[in-house]
């Protein structure tokens, strides 16, 4: 056990000598749809930039020339990589870390990030687990190269992490850091070989996009939430009503998905959806830990319930004790369009 434990000590000096026997070099994995370039990315290099270095944007996909282009664009990026095959197209974990771990072996990268996604969950922890290195997952700050902090117990504390390890793979939550601007940056793009991506197993079989006129739920400047006060699937319409008068997005707690009131995507929580929009508005929603994990950064909360010892209240800037029956039609007549 003794000699057991002498060379894993000895291992995490190696790691932390040779880690800082180099300069930093972050490899920041696109977020993206072949077509766009999620917005998410620039927060992840925000995120990149705060280590120091270079910032590197790998863009895998298939017919993603696009957005390798707006990846060159962004400021603070020194250069975009560009792989462009078939078996990248949809992000199947199973061929992107393939082409990851060759772009961090041939580019000799320190640090590997990513916004927090359903692709980097994917990713991020089987590229981290095949060389040997813990993955630090959702960070909400950056204070060294080696120091990150990030939410545990839904978000009712704060951990700081130091890692040891030559690599490091962090998943950076998108809400916590500003954009880095979309405009202002030349990098060249390269492309890199993809000949060798797909593994064979693993295929894509198809999806079902729910296609809305309506902002995204991530990215909307006003979020407007109902939980299991609203009773039932068709009174969330006064919240779409709602939140088209204001040019916002409409969500929901976990108790209203589950009592199917509302779809899987519309889920704000430690479980859905963060987001952190400049107006959260919560109806009928009592507050459960779960919940205030995936909107509690939010610019202004406004919550409406009533019941006045409903713990939403604890973080709201604005509350209202009433019923949301009464109160978001007037709102609703309130707000001019």
């Amino acid at each position: 056990q003794h000699m057991l434990a002498s060379r894993a000590v000895s291992r995490l000096v190696a790691l932390r000598t040779f880690s800082a026997s180099r300069s930093a070099s972050t490899l920041v994995l696109a977020t993206h749809d072949n077509k766009t370039l999620n917005p998410a990315t620039l927060s992840a290099v925000t995120a990149a930039s705060k280590i120091g270095g270079d910032v590197t944007v790998l863009v895998g996909g298939h017919e993603c020339g696009a957005v390798a282009e707006a990846a060159a664009k962004v400021a603070g990026v020194s250069k975009v990589l560009k792989a462009d095959h078939p078996a990248l197209a949809k992000g199947l974990p199973e061929n992107l870390d393939k082409l990851v771990l060759k772009v961090l072996s041939d580019g000799g990268h320190s640090h590997l990030l990513s916004a927090t996604s359903a692709v980097s969950r994917g990713v991020l922890p089987r590229v981290a687990a095949q060389l040997d290195v813990d993955a630090i997952s959702d960070v909400t700050e950056v204070q060294s190269e080696d120091t990150f902090v990030r939410p545990i117990y839904a978000g009712n504390a704060l951990c700081t992490v130091q890692s040891g390890d030559a690599v490091k793979v962090v998943t950076a939550r998108p809400t916590a850091f500003d954009k880095a601007p979309a405009e202002g940056g030349s990098a060249a793009v390269d492309d890199v070989s993809s000949s060798a991506v797909d593994s064979g197993i693993s295929s894509f079989v198809s999806e079902e996009i729910a296609k809305s006129d309506r902002p995204d739920l991530a990215a909307a400047p006003v979020v407007v939430s109902g939980g299991r006060g609203m009773k039932n699937g068709e009174n969330f319409q006064m919240l779409y009503d709602l939140a088209d008068k204001m040019g916002g997005a409409v969500g929901a707690s976990r108790a209203a998905v589950d009592a199917g009131y509302m779809s899987n995507e519309t889920q704000v929580g430690q479980t859905g959806k963060v987001v952190a929009p400049a107006l959260y508005i919560a109806c009928g929603i009592s507050g459960a830990i779960q919940h205030l994990a995936g909107m509690k950064d939010s610019k202004t909360i406004v919550a409406i319930n009533k019941d006045p010892e409903a713990p939403i209240f604890q973080v709201a800037d604005h509350g209202l004790v009433e019923d949301l029956f009464k109160a978001v039609p007037e709102l609703i007549s309130a707000v001019a369009k």
